[in-house]
Formats: C-alpha cells, sequence, structure tokens
C-alpha cells in the first residue's frame, strides 16, 4: 500500500488531528505551531533537539522561554513512536518539535534511509491511535542552494521524502514564511 493510501486510511479510523508545519531556519515555525495548537490541555511539547552545545542549549532554553508554564515537556531524540504509544493518550494537544533533528539523530544513531522510512511510517500510524490534536515542525531544506558536500546532499533529500510522507499524512499543512503560516492544505 502506498503511503498516501495507508495515511488516508489510518486518519479515517482516528479522532486524531495532525498538522504539519514546514519552514526554512528562524522562519517562526515554532511560534506558528504553538499557535495552531491551541490552549487544550492536557499540554505536551515533545523535543528532539538535544543540548549537545552552548549554543543548541541556548537555543533550547530560548524555545521554551516561549511556551506557556502548562506545557509538559518530554525530550525525545529518538524513540518518537514509542513515546506516543506510551504517554499520546494523556493529551489533548502535542506538538512535536522538530522532524528535522529527529532525523539527524536517527542517521547519527547510524540508522539508514529505509529503516528512517519506517519509523516515518510508524510514527504516523502511532499519532492516529491518539486522540489529540498534533502539530509536527520540520525545516524546509530543499529550498536553498544545492549542498557541495554528498553527505549534506543525501540529508537534505532524506529530510525531502520524510516531509513528503508527514505531509501526505497530516490532516493540515503550513508553510511558515517570514512568520507568516500559508495553508498547503
Amino acid at each position: 500500500m502506498s503511503p498516501r493510501k495507508r495515511s488516508s486510511s489510518i486518519r479515517s479510523k482516528s479522532a486524531s488531528r495532525i498538522i504539519f508545519v514546514l519552514g526554512g531556519s528562524a522562519s517562526g515555525k515554532s511560534e506558528i505551531a504553538l499557535r495552531l495548537a491551541g490552549s487544550k490541555g492536557p499540554r505536551a511539547f515533545v523535543a528532539t533537539g538535544q543540548g549537545l552545545d552552548a549554543e543548541m542549549s541556548a537555543r533550547i532554553a530560548r524555545h521554551q522561554a516561549t511556551r506557556a508554564a502548562d506545557w509538559e515537556t518530554a525530550e525525545i531524540p529518538l524513540e518518537l513512536a514509542a513515546w506516543f504509544a506510551r504517554a499520546g493518550s494523556r493529551y489533548q494537544t502535542i506538538v512535536v518539535d522538530c522532524v528535522t533533528l529527529w532525523l539527524s539523530n536517527l542517521q547519527g544513531s547510524g540508522m539508514k534511509e529505509a529503516m528512517v522510512l519506517k519509523r516515518v511510517a510508524g510514527l504516523l500510524e502511532a499519532m492516529r491511535k491518539t486522540k489529540a490534536r498534533i502539530v509536527m515542525v520540520s525545516n524546509e531544506l530543499g529550498l536553498g542552494l544545492v549542498p557541495a558536500e554528498p553527505t549534506v546532499r543525501a540529508f537534505r533529500d532524506l529530510a525531502g521524502r520524510v516531509n513528503q510522507l508527514l505531509a501526505a499524512g497530516a490532516d493540515e499543512a503550513h508553510l511558515a514564511v517570514s512568520g507568516i503560516p500559508l495553508r498547503l492544505k
């Protein structure tokens, strides 16, 4: 079954609502995701980033400062589907920020592309089993220059394929440009 057909059949059996927010670096996508998430609680913010250096730790702290105190934060760098299966049903609202860092974490753990794509399908399935409003945030990496390094090009291409799968499986998709959300579907 194709990813689009599978996601449609999963979508029809669920009360969840998946919203996909895509944008470039510093495009406002995280702030847009929080607005689209709404205020129904309990709410979870699922962070995939890891503070492995001072700059990333500062970036994480800035993001945390933008969220209201009622958000519960779960730091999940690798096992998103498992987290949704275990904890997703506890929440009415879930924001996952960000898919691109999750992909980087998966590749950094040695995972090959075919397994990453299976993980994405499993994640969509796990999200559909919740009744939550889920907002997924990802980076659009394909609008800039073609990277000179083959490994960077491969990552950009994988991110593009993953973004396509998530957008196809989502109920809504938005592109963030200069802080403005453009609804794609």
